[in-house]
């Protein structure tokens, strides 16, 4: 049986201040998403890799991703839908007949190490059905009130905390996420309704599963495996590179 990645790369990097979408903003002289690709391929346990894109980008993603010497697994590229949700669905309709476990990536985490995705598969191989690597919280955290209060006397706006929880049992989730193939597509069956709007979207996979009333387990995270929103978060992705070398 084989392992099948998902990599999506639909986003676009509004946020990162760029005309292009995240994926292929260069780190290092390479598009983010070569480098998660190249992770992935380099783990040696997963066995092909669909990579979802934005409409009308298919070409363009297939020739950086598929043609780079060090992806040396089969690349299929899937124009992705409009929320993150929708695009990890056409993914997984790619999905062969041998693919038993599927993995899903974000391009956005380039530098997830191979030995982060080796350990989410693993999990599942060893009867974990739905795996997600974390990282302990190290900030104290609060819950707080819906919507938020204007203060009497034109003071700033306020949020009521309705909770302090402990942050022993916080874990801030990442990607690569590892599912059972049965198991993530009944999710995906079951929220199909929330995928098309960005409001009512899962914004992670575990987050189906869990909907569903199935358990999700969680593995020792990286920090290597940070997420690039900001301009800022390029810049130390370029530093975790440079302590690599």
């Amino acid at each position: 049986m084989t392992t099948l990645a998902i990599l999506t790369a639909a986003g676009s990097g509004t946020r990162l201040g760029r005309d292009l979408p995240k994926a292929l903003v260069g780190l290092d002289g390479f598009p983010l998403v070569v480098h998660a690709a190249r992770r992935l391929a380099s783990s040696g346990v997963v066995d092909s890799l669909v990579v979802t894109c934005p409409a009308g980008l298919d070409s363009a993603v297939r020739d950086v991703v598929a043609q780079d010497p060090h992806v040396d697994v089969p690349v299929r590229v899937v124009e992705g839908g409009a929320t993150r949700q929708a695009s990890v669905a056409a993914g997984l309709a790619l999905a062969g007949p041998d693919d038993d476990v599927v993995l899903v990536h974000d391009a956005a985490r380039p530098l997830a190490p191979p030995r982060l995705v080796r350990r989410v598969v693993e999990a599942v191989r060893a009867g974990h059905r739905a795996v997600v690597p974390g990282l302990p919280v190290t900030d104290t955290v609060k819950r707080v009130a819906p919507g938020r209060d204007e203060s009497a006397g034109g003071g700033p706006a306020v949020e009521r905390v309705v909770e302090t929880p402990d942050r022993v049992l916080l874990r801030a989730v990442q990607t690569p996420q590892c599912f059972e193939r049965t198991l993530l597509e009944r999710a995906h069956a079951e929220g199909a309704g929330r995928a098309a709007a960005e409001g009512l979207a899962a914004t992670d996979d575990a987050g189906l599963v869990e909907a569903i009333g199935e358990a999700v387990h969680v593995v020792a995270g990286e920090e290597a495996a940070m997420k690039i929103t900001t301009e800022r978060d390029l810049l130390v992705a370029g530093l975790l590179l440079e302590e690599e070398s």
